[in-house]
């Protein structure tokens, strides 16, 4: 049992299936230059912040002819194109959780993406307005899996980080929040599921995030 004082929720693949997306304009950008963008290169990025994983880009593309800053920007825009040009990847029931988790909780959010990224994600879901804090990972010096997003969305809750639950779905993730000293829930994502020891390290593994309760995690 754990005091449960705010709710920091990830959003790529616990709010919005969009991972596939963030794949799929990375592979589209390296085959434009000559270049293949495998399973283990998505994985190298998964949790990083937008300077981490335009560098780690950079290097295992092997583009030295362009900055960190025009591979970041050609991702971004290519993900924001498609939350504007194609149907929501909104995972069902997600908006509907999130507002009913608001109303007993202060709630945020604390993603990995830049931060254009989140406001198309936010317009998609339709969640404008409703949380506490909306904290990207560009903001602060380290991304997932260090604890500094999830820290820096607790301290504009006013929460300290041992009373949050953390909702997320991948390992970075899951080790941010318990870097954190928060408690963690994992909603696995079938189209891109945790791999390694999450949900060991995890403190609830649950299926859909409407099963979500924090109520029953108070003690």
């Amino acid at each position: 049992m754990r005091q449960v004082d705010g709710v920091l929720f990830d959003l790529d693949g616990v709010l919005t299936d969009s991972e596939p997306w963030w794949n799929e304009v990375r592979v589209a950008f390296a085959r434009a230059h000559g270049r293949a963008w495998t399973h283990e290169d998505q994985a190298a990025v998964m949790g990083g912040n937008s300077a981490e994983w335009a560098s780690t880009m950079r290097g295992r593309l092997g583009l030295e002819e362009l900055t960190e800053g025009e591979i970041q920007q050609a991702i971004v825009d290519g993900v924001v194109e498609l939350y504007r040009t194609r149907p929501s990847p909104v995972i069902a029931g997600a908006p509907e959780a999130v507002r009913r988790i608001a109303a007993a909780h202060p709630v945020a959010l604390a993603s990995s993406s830049h931060p254009a990224v989140i406001a198309a994600a936010l317009d998609a879901l339709g969640l404008e307005g409703v949380f506490g804090a909306v904290v990207s990972s560009d903001e602060v010096a380290r991304g997932k899996p260090a604890p500094d997003v999830y820290l820096r969305a607790a301290s504009l809750l006013g929460v300290p980080g041992d009373r949050c639950l953390v909702v997320e779905d991948s390992l970075n993730g899951v080790r941010a929040g318990k870097a954190a000293g928060a408690f963690v829930v994992l909603v696995p994502n079938p189209s891109v599921p945790p791999v390694g020891d999450a949900r060991a390290l995890a403190d609830l593994v649950l299926e859909r995030l409407d099963l979500l309760e924090p109520r029953r995690l108070t003690a």
